[in-house]
């Protein structure tokens, strides 16, 4: 193969990528889908239009290995701190119950135990770039199934590194404990070589190289500590997906990670867009469509099991109905490391192609549908939330407490939400003597509420039970100031169901929500970005001595 063919390969690669992610792009299909399916076309199994896949394979390994130490750039400890129960106790039931789950269901089909773990492994880890992607778009981030939805996916993050350093273990039929021992050996040497590295060394080369203010110097220097801690664990025996999550991690810890994760940010996202396309590659579109009927069963399967198993570890957690089930429809997917744990699988012989391609063409369908998934997820929240069993489970820790509470109030305000502003209003009707309560499902702002003498319970706002049992009908006004806009619709539906006459005041980020809070039942809507605005004016006033007129 000459060079121009190669330069050949790379431009049909790149066109028919840039036509198909255009079109996806417009439809609001993830563009990773977008790229795995011109890789299916592109491909020797598809249209053929690139023979060679081996070209394509050494720039998907330079993707893979920017996006691990993309991962380990963008993995503060003091997040890990902020989110330790979802992190450690939610993801631990995720992870763990997800691959025990798909364990047993695949040696139920006579698949060899190696074969039956790298399914477990594969099924366990959601897509982090579109799920996080997708809260963004819709406000969700901070919201309580936000939060505990990115809980999960750290921890699953966590975990996708020595998933891929047991998957040529599993390969290695011959030798399996004694390789398994001496794999652990070397990544315990070679972690502990370079983290001691990594505090006297390259915290060091980065601020020299800083202080030379030169962008190029820079850039070159995170790809040398990138690549070549990369590079350094490979030929130790561990893997390049080890190093460059360790090389995050350094220059990360070392104060220029921000500046890292721009600078790299062009590179990583057209490298990794060819690792998609080289996954797209694999699959082979004559076994597929004679067998859809077979793949659309397993991706049901996947996608209803995954959902269960986040429900259920919510549930576990005292999480609120909505939560659990909004967090499992948001991780009901199967994400973009899977890819790489399934391509790793194939070089290493652990899976049989046509088992590779079923999973493969269920993960591209799961991902398609997580955008559909994330705007049915309120709908299918609150279809949950109407089976009483769910509802008594959580329901009755805040019932008895806040039923002795509030059962003599009259005329109270009711807050739901006790983040900032929560705060701010609760102190200003303390101020004006006025009776209220205060319900949160953010355990943490609910034990520094109590920690404040606050009348604060645990409880979901959008549970027409939880506003009962905090006197809603003998209530004058319901305040909701809450992250999440979908829950806040459903909380003025449940208010108003609970009371016709309570006056309902909400605050909602965007003017656009206006119409569609107040045909819900809110009296009042308070846009925050029309606040803003208001408050930037005052401001440039003031500033220009206008501030009396």
């Amino acid at each position: 193969m000459n060079e121009l063919d190669y330069l050949r390969d790379l431009v049909v690669i790149m066109g028919l990528g840039v036509v198909i992610v255009a079109v996806f792009h417009r439809l609001k299909i993830p563009t990773i889908a977008g790229f795995i399916m011109a890789g299916m076309l592109v491909g020797p199994r598809g249209l053929g239009l690139v023979d060679d896949i081996h070209q394509v394979k050494v720039l998907a390994e330079i993707g893979v290995t920017l996006l691990l130490f993309g991962i380990g750039l963008e993995f503060p400890l003091d997040r890990l701190r902020r989110l330790w129960r979802p992190v450690l106790i939610g993801g631990f039931i995720q992870v763990g119950l997800t691959i025990g789950l798909a364990f047993l269901i695949a040696r139920s089909f006579d698949l060899r135990w190696e074969t039956s773990l790298l399914i477990g492994f594969i099924v366990a880890v959601s897509s982090t770039a579109i799920v996080l992607k997708g809260l963004d778009q819709r406000g969700e981030i901070d919201a309580p199934h936000g939060r505990f939805t990115v809980g999960i996916l750290i921890f699953q993050d966590l975990c996708v590194v020595p998933m891929i350093m047991v998957i040529p273990i599993l390969g290695d039929s011959g030798g399996m404990s004694s390789g398994i021992i001496s794999t652990l050996a070397r990544s315990v040497v070679i972690i502990g070589v370079v983290l001691v590295a990594a505090r006297l060394v390259v915290p060091k080369l980065m601020d020299m190289v800083a202080r030379t203010r030169q962008r190029h110097l820079f850039i070159m220097t995170v790809l040398l500590v990138c690549i070549g801690t990369a590079w350094i664990s490979a030929n130790a025996g561990v893997s390049l997906a080890l190093g460059a999550f360790l090389a995050g991690l350094i220059v990360g810890g070392s104060g220029y990670r921000h500046q890292a994760l721009a600078d790299i940010f062009s590179f990583r996202e057209v490298f990794i867009s060819i690792f998609f396309v080289s996954v797209g590659m694999l699959l082979d579109l004559t076994a597929i469509i004679p067998n859809i009927v077979s793949i659309i069963i397993l991706l049901i399967g996947i996608m209803v099991g995954k959902f269960l198993v986040v429900f259920i570890a919510g549930l576990l957690m005292r999480m609120p109905v909505r939560v659990s089930a909004m967090a499992g429809t948001a991780l009901a997917q199967i994400g973009e490391f899977s890819f790489i744990m399934l391509g790793l699988a194939a070089t290493y012989q652990v899976i049989e192609p046509a088992h590779a391609n079923y999973l493969m063409a269920a993960a591209v369908f799961s991902m398609l549908l997580t955008p559909f998934a994330l705007s049915v997820a309120p709908a299918l929240a609150a279809g949950v939330g109407k089976f009483r069993v769910f509802t008594r489970l959580l329901d009755i820790a805040v019932a008895e407490e806040a039923l002795e509470r509030s059962s003599e109030m009259k005329n109270h305000v009711i807050i739901g939400g006790y983040g900032l502003a929560g705060h701010n209003l609760a102190k200003a009707l303390k101020d004006f003597d006025l009776s209220y309560v205060i319900v949160d499902i953010n355990p943490e702002n609910v034990r520094l509420g109590l920690k404040r003498g606050e009348p604060i319970f645990y409880g979901d706002i959008t549970s027409p039970e939880v506003l009962g049992y905090l006197g809603a009908s003998r209530a004058k006004t319901f305040v909701v100031v809450v992250n999440d806009q979908s829950a806040i619709e459903q909380a003025v539906k449940a208010a108003r169901s609970a009371s016709p006459d309570l006056h309902i005041l909400v605050r909602t980020r965007y003017l656009l929500d206006v119409p569609r809070l107040s045909e819900a039942g809110a009296a009042d809507v308070i846009v925050s970005e029309v606040v803003t605005a208001a408050e930037v004016v005052t401001a440039i006033l003031k500033k220009s001595g206008m501030n009396q007129q």
